[in-house]
């Protein structure tokens, strides 16, 4: 008899285990099984011949014999072997070898709009022919990009096709006397503002100083193009893209989209885009200028640049927030700096110059909606609110690389230092010495703003509560009838550069930018080293053999395609692999056994899990609904597991789905919505449902027969129950569940298939790093003292973090972002009060969870999602 686990993991372990009980002994690494380490290999012994490598860089490709594989590119202790030239067979991606192929024949074509939200969008600047376009590499120049030919032109063909780029549309002439001379300038120029006592009487300023401290706060904003250092940088740009990134890869068919988009009269672009590296901001714009869309504005941050290099990014086309834009409405160079602000975003959007605005926080290492995003959003709204264009087509942008040139520090600590010029030439010098595979841009279908908004005031009639309102009940176990409630949420607390917008504009600034940014990472293409770093991380932590890698890579690739999402890469299995492993170098460590096979095993150390969680981070959006799902059936299990006997498997409980919908309600509830990116135009209870229905979907859940008087397949007339279980319009869908009196009755069983409990626990372990940061945050309140600033707890937190992970090596629990997110929701649920300091706003502990017993409530509920 086998003996009684003493944890839930261990419980799912055992059936692992007996799953796989009878399997081949190649499927895992055993061990007495002697290791050597690949430098004491004689890789003659192994296998004579390997195919060449699938091309990595269009236009170029890799011969991989056995010997490099093993010496260069697992333990890359050398530099990569020689390339030959062999360009890429036409429709690149379309055909597949190492998966089949999405629905039998191509890949899913990913981008389309909300059906919900922007119907009509929908039908504009499609056709059914965009998906067999194929892709594009924009680092493949050659003569034919140019007007000239012949041998000198072969090797000028850089300089000569950033020449003939077109920059198009270009800053009004008299752009300081449009704004000078615009209403809103005006206004604050006409008003008295009250000075600070002591400063005597109001003295009025001359209209020379008053077009001085304009030009002053222009000059902060924005500079005019420098189309010399354009075209430069543009130049030294391209080269060095084709130094350090294997390919930079765009879909035709998405890029038309957009062009038609372009076409349309008197209607600019705004670029909403994710942003995975501070070299997104220089990526984009090239991108953009390169495929003949013209030089777009795009938006920096003020303070995290030093002057120089500001300078320089202004000369380029960027624009930035002026630090008195951010001031109280009632300071005088606050209220001018908002003012010119609005009028220059209004005359940007009328000269039809496309603008490039970052929804995410910069390099945080998770998905948040940014604050500065949010501001230039409220002022495209108020732009097209006062008519100064008729409309704005929004086009959500995703960005997905191998390895982001600053991943490996990314959101992983709390400083911000000013990034100067020097900082970035080191940065250059230092991204030359690596290679970071391949880069990703994908565009999504550009949607109408005015469209957009109709349809969401018109769908912003459902009542909210707070999440202190909706989940306290829950935690203290007094209520639960409130989950399948709306959470009240604020994206946008601020926006200081746009305090003229009303409330309910707000709100809608903030669904916009929740919805494109959903949009943004739905259109992202998953990298081959994003899946290998969640197989080693949440599936082979202790070690896996290179064969049944392979088998996994494969196998998640086609869960991902099965999904609607596409992948980034194409070619062979096994070169696939070995290009992943190769930069994850830093991450693994690789063994030879005595049989012929490898042993791949991530490292434990601090450095490696982060980098680790971060790449795996990726999948997360993708197996969203399913991860959930599996949380909710871990805390449904938690909760028998005391009254389950010693040879009881998983297989053999009985789920309802009431309490299984509950508890992925709760769920739900607890986590940011900006976190798991769910749409705004769903409902909570549409999403619990379509938790239920992907579990379904992807075989982890099974029907089970309830006894009753009718069958669960009798199709017979039923009659409507006399009350609906309607929660709202977009809750309607196809099956009979809203109707049934006994829907709540129906019991589900785990699957019984041999990769049900390592597929768990790899749902599982997508959403730990998120539940065990806020696990060990309520454990924190019982160390935390008395009232302090939101920076110095948020640094404590850290700190508890970074203590717990090296007591068990779970360091991907330390990043700061998933620290400030687990404050965040602290707040909303009432564990933590806030009132206003001096110096920012204080924390302190709420009254209700002052008591311990209140606290170990809290860290239990959270716990009981987790699977550790």
């Amino acid at each position: 008899m086998q003996p009684r686990p003493k944890s839930f993991k261990a419980f799912w372990l055992l059936t692992v285990k007996s799953v796989e009980v009878g399997t081949s002994s190649g499927s895992g690494p055993t061990r007495g099984a002697p290791l050597t380490t690949l430098l004491s290999v004689d890789v003659a012994a192994g296998p004579k011949s390997l195919h060449p490598a699938c091309a990595l860089r269009s236009g170029r490709a890799m011969a991989v014999t056995q010997r490099d594989s093993a010496t260069r590119i697992l333990l890359a202790e050398e530099k990569s072997p020689q390339r030959n030239m062999k360009t890429w067979p036409l429709g690149f991606g379309v055909k597949l070898e190492i998966v089949t192929p999405f629905l039998g024949k191509y890949r899913p074509f990913v981008g389309r709009c909300c059906q919900t939200c922007t119907p009509k969008s929908w039908q504009s600047c499609f056709h059914k022919h965009l998906p067999s376009l194929g892709f594009h590499n924009v680092l493949q120049v050659t003569e034919e990009d140019t007007r000239y030919r012949g041998w000198l032109v072969r090797r000028l063909c850089y300089f000569l096709a950033v020449l003939d780029w077109k920059v198009h549309s270009e800053t009004p002439q008299d752009l300081q006397e449009r704004i000078f001379r615009s209403k809103r300038v005006q206004d604050v120029m006409s008003l008295k503002v009250p000075q600070p006592r002591g400063a005597g009487f109001v003295v009025s300023k001359s209209p020379a100083q008053w077009r001085s401290k304009v030009l002053q706060i222009l000059g902060q904003i924005q500079s005019p193009l420098s189309l010399f250092i354009l075209r430069l940088c543009s130049w030294a740009l391209l080269r060095l893209l084709n130094r350090v990134f294997l390919n930079l890869l765009l879909h035709k068919g998405q890029l038309e989209m957009v062009r038609r988009a372009a076409q349309m009269p008197d209607v600019p672009l705004v670029f909403l885009s994710t942003r995975k590296s501070q070299l997104d901001g220089l990526l984009l714009p090239f991108l953009l200028f390169s495929q003949g869309l013209g030089v777009p504005r795009v938006t920096w941050e003020y303070q995290a640049y030093t002057p120089s290099l500001r300078a320089l990014l202004s000369w380029l086309g960027g624009v930035f927030l002026p630090p008195g834009a951010e001031h109280m409405p009632d300071s005088d160079r606050g209220a001018l700096s908002r003012a010119i602000l609005a009028s220059y975003i209004e005359e940007l959007l009328k000269s039809q110059q496309h603008l490039v605005i970052f929804l995410e926080e910069p390099v945080s290492g998770v998905s948040r909606l940014s604050a500065p995003g949010g501001e230039w959003l409220a002022l495209v709204l108020g732009a097209v609110r006062a008519g100064a264009v008729p409309d704005v087509m929004l086009v959500p942008v995703g960005i997905a690389y191998d390895v982001a040139p600053n991943a490996s520090c990314g959101g992983l600590s709390g400083s911000a230092q000013p990034f100067g010029l020097w900082s970035c030439l080191l940065a250059i010098r230092r991204a030359l010495g690596r290679e970071f595979g391949c880069v990703r841009v994908d565009f999504a279908q550009p949607f109408s703003l005015q469209e957009y908004t109709a349809n969401s005031i018109f769908r912003r009639s459902c009542s909210r509560k707070s999440l202190e309102e909706l989940l306290l009940p829950v935690i203290l176990g007094k209520s639960p009838d409130l989950l399948d409630w709306e959470k009240w949420e604020e994206w946008y607390p601020g926006l200081g550069a746009a305090v003229e917008l009303k409330a309910d504009e707000r709100v809608l600034v903030g669904r916009l930018g929740l919805h494109s940014l959903s949009a943004g990472v739905s259109c992202s293409a998953v990298m081959a080293v994003a899946i290998m770093s969640a197989l080693l991380l949440h599936k082979h932590r202790e070690g896996v053999f290179l064969s049944r890698l392979m088998s996994d890579f494969s196998w998640l690739v086609e869960e991902i395609l099965l999904r609607n999402r596409d992948v980034g890469f194409s070619g062979r299995l096994r070169d696939l692999v070995l290009h992943a492993l190769s930069l994850l170098q830093g991450c693994i460590s690789l063994h030879r056994l005595s049989r012929g096979d490898v042993l791949v095993a991530p490292r434990e150390t601090e450095a490696a899990v982060r980098e680790l969680s971060w790449h795996s981070a990726a999948l997360l959006p993708v197996f969203t609904c399913e991860a959930v799902g599996a949380c909710a059936i871990n805390a449904l299990l938690v909760e028998m597991l005391p009254f389950l006997g010693p040879a009881e498997l998983p297989a053999a409980v009985v789920l309802s789905q009431e309490e299984l919908s509950r508890k992925a309600l709760a769920l739900l509830q607890l986590l940011p919505r900006d976190f798991l990116l769910l749409q705004p135009c769903q409902s909570v209870s549409c999403y619990g449902q379509d938790v239920l229905d992907k579990l379904i979907q992807c075989g982890l859940l099974v029907a089970e027969e309830a006894p009753s008087e009718r069958l669960a397949c009798d199709t017979a007339r039923r009659r409507f129950p006399r009350k609906l279980l309607w929660k709202e319009m977009e809750d309607f869908n196809d099956s009979d569940s809203d109707y049934d009196q006994d829907a709540g009755k129906r019991c589900f069983k785990i699957s019984q298939l041999d990769n049900c409990p390592d597929f768990f626990l790899f749902l599982c372990g997508l959403l730990g790093p998120l539940l065990k940061t806020f696990e060990r945050a309520a454990a924190f309140l019982a160390e935390s003292g008395g009232p302090e600033r939101e920076l110095e707890y948020v640094e404590k937190l850290q700190r508890f973090l970074v203590r717990k992970a090296r007591e068990d090596g779970s360091f991907e629990c330390t990043n700061r972002s998933l620290a400030a997110s687990s404050v965040r929701t602290f707040k909303e649920l009432g564990v933590l009060r806030t009132r206003p300091g001096p110096a920012g706003p204080i924390l302190h502990l709420s009254e209700t969870f002052s008591t311990k017993g209140n606290q170990e409530q809290l860290e239990k509920f959270i716990g009981q999602f987790t699977s550790s």
